[in-house]
């Protein structure tokens, strides 16, 4: 319940400063491959990503802890008519909800790490599907966050996680202390 009360009032404050959320840049990048279908956003926060893939033909599953943040975007999609089902889960507990939805053209994360979904990522990833993670790394040159190092990637942890992917970006920006991968499915 703690983590809840954290995310409710950053949320709120976030809210109280911004008109609408902006989708992350890189995910934005792949537009190229962003064609519609189904879509979860998994700590989707405010849902700028989610609010960018609806756009995009995206019938979006967003998810979160934060009933705010929730809140928040089951406004902005209707007021602007789009396919987004946004629910109130604690993804530390969320797995079994996750395999009744699934499968997902289409699975993002941004800035949240739990090592144990990996697992539920591959399973619920339609053949051929996109996964996009962002979160932070421990970067050499990063040392100072704010983010615990439970809470980062290891050097590498993503392309080596996803290796028998089709990894079609990976980086490591060891200023901004983030990982990014974005990969495809390979059909078995």
């Amino acid at each position: 319940m703690e983590s809840k009360y954290k995310w409710n009032r950053k949320h709120q404050e976030r809210i109280s400063q911004l008109e609408v959320p902006k989708p992350n840049d890189r995910l934005k990048g792949f537009s190229l491959y962003l064609n519609g279908g189904t879509a979860l956003d998994i700590a989707c926060g405010l849902g700028g990503n989610s609010l960018f893939l609806a756009t995009r033909n995206y019938q979006v599953q967003a998810i979160d802890i934060s009933d705010v943040a929730i809140h928040y975007l089951k406004e902005q999609a209707t007021k602007q008519k789009l396919a987004i089902d946004p629910q109130v889960r604690d993804l530390t507990t969320a797995n079994q909800l996750l395999r009744k939805k699934g499968p997902f053209d289409l699975v993002i994360i941004t800035y949240y790490l739990d090592r144990t979904i990996y697992p539920l990522i591959k399973n619920i990833l339609n053949k051929d599907g996109y996964f996009y993670m962002e979160t932070y790394y421990q970067s050499p040159m990063q040392q100072v966050q704010g983010v615990s190092n439970q809470y980062k990637l290891q050097p590498q942890e993503l392309l080596k996680e996803f290796a028998d992917w089709n990894i079609i970006f990976f980086e490591e920006n060891e200023h901004e202390g983030r990982q990014t991968l974005f990969c495809k499915k390979i059909s078995q």
